[in-house]
């Protein structure tokens, strides 16, 4: 994939559009996480995920294979969704597109603080931001799918629930 690739950054921008949840509360947190665990661990693959409401980390686990780094990693992409309400790889792309490989070398960010790499994404009422869901283990597109494919199923399965009731 090239960073100039129009219908990647279109594809990044439509999931965060899908995205929106009506609500979204500590079990849904929950489920979300415990769903990213259960793809990954289907898919054979060592991964850390968190999700967080606000600044409030409400859920995290890590498989075998991972390491405090993938923590670290987490935080960080965690925290370039908030500053930027933007999945992560949609802002790495985004940087790409601008020329920009390196945020941090442009001095626009500090490389401690933040991580243009995939697999964080923001968690939206409406419009609105309220938490974030990450992963970290494999490499940025196979952890941005995760993410968007956890909160799409329970987006679906929240959604059927509400029509239900």
């Amino acid at each position: 994939m090239t960073h100039d690739d129009s219908g990647k950054l279109g594809t990044l921008a439509a999931q965060e559009d899908e995205l929106r949840f009506a609500d979204f509360t500590h079990d849904d947190a929950i489920a979300v996480g415990l769903r990213v665990i259960e793809l990954a661990r289907g898919r054979s693959q060592t991964i850390s995920t968190s999700v967080w409401l606000g600044e409030q980390l409400v859920f995290q686990a890590s498989l075998a294979g991972t390491t405090a780094d993938n923590d670290s990693w987490m935080n960080r992409k965690a925290a370039t969704v908030r500053r930027f309400d933007k999945a992560s790889l949609l802002v790495a792309e985004q940087m790409a597109s601008y020329g920009i490989d390196d945020p941090a070398t442009a001095r626009m960010v500090d490389p401690m603080a933040y991580a243009f790499n995939g697999g964080a994404f923001p968690i939206r009422v409406g419009s609105r931001q309220v938490g974030v869901a990450v992963a970290s283990g494999v490499n940025d597109d196979v952890e941005h799918d995760l993410v968007v494919e956890a909160l799409r199923a329970h987006l679906a399965a929240t959604t059927r629930e509400g029509a239900v009731a």
